[in-house]
């Protein structure tokens, strides 16, 4: 099994090569190919494929929103096996991929996702590096809620960003008390608003356009960055300011990234990928 590896915000990916669906990607080879010990390690695991091929082969049962049968499509699944809708760092990296590997002329690209069609900028790259814009779509609101982790609650609001989010701006906090909250475990949400589970983001209030954010994913617990929380924190903070758009600068423990959110609630993510590796693994050596 041909795989490369790859990061956005030192949130890692296993990108799988597999234009016709070829591969039986169930939950347990993904979780065995994520584990960081017996596996290769990862947050995550993007497939490559044409989205008519998903199709055909029941991994989707049709297109989503926007998408075409010939175009790349980003079946994303989370750590443990899980399916997820969207990563807006994985979106970056994906689009690398293709675009240093000659899949796709570039500097616009089509990514199909369980989202939708994400439009995305590559604004630069080479075969390692990449600076990647990508169109979220529009950011919704779902209301006022709260999560409780480790004997803590964590009150703020639902936001969906093409995946479940509750986005937490905590009065007061600074990055260095960020730093020092225990976030290992898995958190409970109200699953009236959340019946799937959710992501939970945890941040700063908005100080000079800058908020720092720690993140623990459904499927994969805390990691060091995630793409759609990002935008969730963003638009979070915004609200916790009182405004409705703005530019926001967000810092994770993985690095920085830009979200910039319209008044009518469109998004846009910008930040880094890296594809460091390549290779071929074997599944039955895998733990």
């Amino acid at each position: 099994m041909r795989f490369a590896k790859g990061h956005g915000t030192e949130n890692d990916f296993l990108i799988l090569p597999d234009p016709d669906a070829a591969l039986e990607l169930g939950p347990d080879l993904v979780a065995a190919l994520c584990e960081r010990r017996a596996g290769l390690g990862a947050d995550g695991v993007l497939r490559v494929a044409r989205a008519g091929a998903l199709v055909r082969a029941g991994v989707l049962p049709g297109l989503p929103a926007g998408v075409a049968a010939g175009d790349w499509f980003m079946d994303y699944r989370n750590a443990d096996g899980s399916v997820a809708e969207m990563c807006g760092n994985g979106v970056r990296v994906f689009a690398h991929h293709l675009v240093s590997r000659g899949l796709a002329a570039g500097p616009r690209v089509r990514v199909g996702t369980r989202a939708g069609l994400r439009p995305v900028r590559v604004l630069a790259a080479d075969r390692t590096r990449a600076e990647v814009r990508v169109d979220m779509g529009r950011v919704g609101v779902l209301g006022v809620a709260a999560a409780h982790l480790n004997g803590a609650r964590y009150a703020g609001i639902g936001v969906d960003v093409g995946n479940p989010h509750l986005a937490c701006v905590l009065p007061g906090l600074t990055a260095e008390a960020l730093a020092g909250l225990e976030l290992a475990g898995a958190p409970e949400f109200p699953e009236a608003m959340f019946p799937a589970g959710a992501n939970l983001e945890i941040l700063t209030p908005l100080a000079g356009d800058v908020v720092s954010m720690r993140v623990v994913e459904r499927g994969a617990g805390e990691t060091r960055s995630c793409g759609t929380g990002t935008v969730a924190a963003a638009a979070a903070a915004l609200a916790d300011a009182g405004r409705v758009a703005g530019e926001v600068s967000v810092r994770v423990p993985g690095g920085v990234v830009r979200v910039g959110i319209g008044a009518g609630g469109a998004a846009e993510l910008t930040g880094p990928s890296v594809i460091l590796a390549e290779g071929e693994v074997d599944p039955a050596a895998l733990g």
